[in-house]
């Protein structure tokens, strides 16, 4: 019977990856139980049939292309994990810098009310709400799916999240909601740009397809924001690596924001448009 170390061998020698070590020791890892410093600490340990057929079981669906975190069903982000499925997008950990910016701002006002716009996992919403309980939060998103899911992992966390089903922040306006921080990482590709990238294959088009020049649904949010803004609102949006200076056009011309930026990623990306909003739009 193979040990750990020969399936782990054998397996990463088939896959191209950069990460294909580290992706086979966390697939080994989740059908033995255990943590992955376990199996390089027990690496002579043979492996049952029943294990290394469900190991090969595995890394068929890796080999062929589907996320590891669709095969594993979470997704480390920030300090947790978060369950995740096809019906959602994997978080990035481009996003935290998002979450980052909206922790700072909520811990200087910590009775504000917040909402995560398109909340696929509720990795966003979720994550500010373990850290900010005194916050009020709402999540939307169009999917029912996807609600289900940031549901799943608002109670996992012992975390309150109101959540909403509908467009953007049309189930705010419908209630009459106010809030301080809008927080969005919306579907930001190019319809055309979208059939050329690998991420397609398996992640939900719902949730990556901004339309003819990727801004759609940013615009659309912009249109809807005055009506759910209070005095000094923050509004942070996760934008393209290009998109920085678009989105800031549409941003004063629609907003006419008190300071508008953009933030970039630790690749010198640009990658978080932050707008703060004057007393009056």
């Amino acid at each position: 019977m193979p040990t750990i170390y020969d399936s782990l061998r054998a397996a990463s020698s088939g896959l191209t990856s950069e990460t294909a070590s580290l992706d086979c020791q966390l697939l080994l890892a989740e059908v033995l139980g255990v943590e992955r410093a376990y199996l390089l600490a027990h690496s002579e340990q043979e492996l049952t049939p029943e294990q290394e057929q469900s190991f090969q079981a595995l890394l068929e669906h890796l080999a062929n292309g589907e996320p590891l975190p669709y095969i594993l069903g979470r997704r480390a982000f920030y300090d947790w994990d978060f369950a995740v499925s096809p019906a959602v997008l994997i978080p990035r950990p481009e996003t935290e810098l998002l979450l980052e910016q909206a922790l700072a701002f909520v811990k200087r006002r910590p009775v504000s009310v917040v909402v995560d716009v398109g909340t696929g996992s509720g990795a966003l919403a979720v994550t500010l709400a373990a850290h900010c309980p005194q916050a009020q939060v709402y999540a939307t998103d169009i999917s029912h799916e996807a609600l289900e899911i940031a549901g799943h992992n608002a109670q996992t966390h012992g975390t309150i999240v109101t959540f909403f089903q509908g467009s953007l922040l049309e189930t705010l306006i419908e209630r009459g909601i106010k809030v301080d921080v809008i927080m969005a990482n919306l579907p930001y590709i190019a319809s055309d740009d979208l059939r050329n990238l690998a991420v397609s294959r398996y992640e939900p088009r719902l949730a990556l397809d901004g339309g003819a020049d990727g801004l759609d649904l940013i615009r659309e949010l912009l249109h809807q924001a005055p009506a759910v803004c209070n005095n000094d609102a923050l509004i942070l949006l996760e934008i393209g690596a290009e998109q920085g200076t678009a989105v800031l056009e549409l941003a004063h011309r629609m907003l006419k924001p008190r300071r508008a930026e953009v933030l970039k990623d630790y690749a010198g990306h640009d990658r978080i448009v932050q707008l703060m909003l004057a007393n009056t739009i």
